[in-house]
């Protein structure tokens, strides 16, 4: 079956979901299917957008992100899905300016722009890229827009804040893991689709607005806790032993200052408490993992931290960034 089902996980937002599902209908190429999977909402998320004309998978509680997005990919007949956060307001021609930059052969899937919900003038950011410490960063996040974001580009990580992919890359590359339950399982998605060679496209002209973590919040004490997590369950799962040799004062740089960062926002605990369980996760996950691991990542990972530098040099230096770079432009 050809057509598009664009896949919302919603949890507790019916004001942004209601919102959304408006601008869904009113595409200039429409979704065949609108399937919005409810974590359990106790605020009548699940009934309005049914009103609406949306499908719903309504669930008696919270499964995460990444759970109610597979469980909506198993209820998917169609070639195209799209993945959209409640938080998220597409234009007009959005999907239909993603499917025409997806149509390229050897795409497997596309994202546009987004730009700041609260400042159309920033952008949210765009594609994502990951350093050898095992930190994505959102390429352009929290830079004015401009003529450096207009330029369509393959890409290896889409961000599942708003994008297209075929299905059959879910088939080919899995499901999300659902131990990450939310934050970096796009992360873990792009590094596992690239190093198998499925490589996707940037289309600025696809824009869409997005509010930005308006479900716990940027540092939430919960959202950092799952960050810290992911983190080192995405080395866990990609990096092979002769990584920490190579790229073991990377990480640790990266990981401290991230730390660092969370301390300086008050979640210092969250943090801690994040590493540990993943750290107690760390052999299941390395062993489930043992064989899935692909030579290409090298590359992903130094082709990506050349970028992130380049792209920081250009538009200025988040501190994060510029600290980064500053304790491992020597190794």
């Amino acid at each position: 079956m050809s057509g598009v089902t664009v896949i919302v996980p919603n949890w507790n937002r019916r004001d942004l979901v209601e919102r959304l599902i408006d601008r869904l209908r009113d595409q200039t190429l429409p979704p065949e299917r609108i399937l919005v999977v409810d974590n359990g909402s106790t605020d009548g998320s699940a009934e309005a957008v049914k009103a609406k004309g949306a499908e719903v998978i309504a669930l008696e509680r919270n499964i995460g992100f990444a759970g109610a997005v597979n469980l909506g990919i198993r209820e998917t007949r169609t070639e195209w899905i799209a993945i959209v956060n409640n938080d998220v307001e597409p234009a007009a021609d959005w999907l239909e300016r993603l499917m025409k930059a997806a149509g390229q052969s050897s795409v497997w899937f596309a994202t546009g722009k987004l730009v700041n919900a609260a400042r159309p003038e920033s952008l949210d950011g765009t594609y994502d890229v990951v350093c050898r410490g095992a930190c994505a960063w959102r390429a352009g996040h929290g830079r004015p827009d401009g003529p450096l974001w207009n330029t369509p580009r393959r890409i290896r990580i889409a961000p599942f804040t708003a994008a297209l992919f075929r299905a059959e890359l879910f088939q080919r590359a899995g499901l999300l893991d659902e131990r990450f339950e939310s934050y970096i399982e796009d992360v873990d998605f792009g590094l596992r689709s690239a190093a198998s060679g499925y490589g996707g496209v940037y289309s600025p002209d696809a824009v869409a607005s997005h509010a930005g973590s308006s479900t716990l919040g940027a540092w939430h004490p919960e959202t950092v806790r799952r960050m810290a997590r992911n983190q080192v369950l995405l080395i866990a799962k990609h990096y092979p032993l002769r990584y920490f040799f190579r790229y073991g004062w990377q990480i640790a740089v990266a990981q401290v200052l991230w730390g660092a960062l969370a301390l300086r926002h008050g979640c210092g605990l969250p943090f801690l408490m994040g590493k540990w369980e993943g750290i107690k996760l760390f052999r299941t996950v390395r062993r489930e993992a043992r064989g899935a691991r692909h030579k290409g990542l090298s590359k992903i990972l130094t082709e990506g931290e050349s970028e992130i530098f380049r792209i920081q040099r250009r538009t200025g230096f988040d501190l994060y960034w510029r600290l980064y770079f500053a304790f491992t432009s020597l190794t």
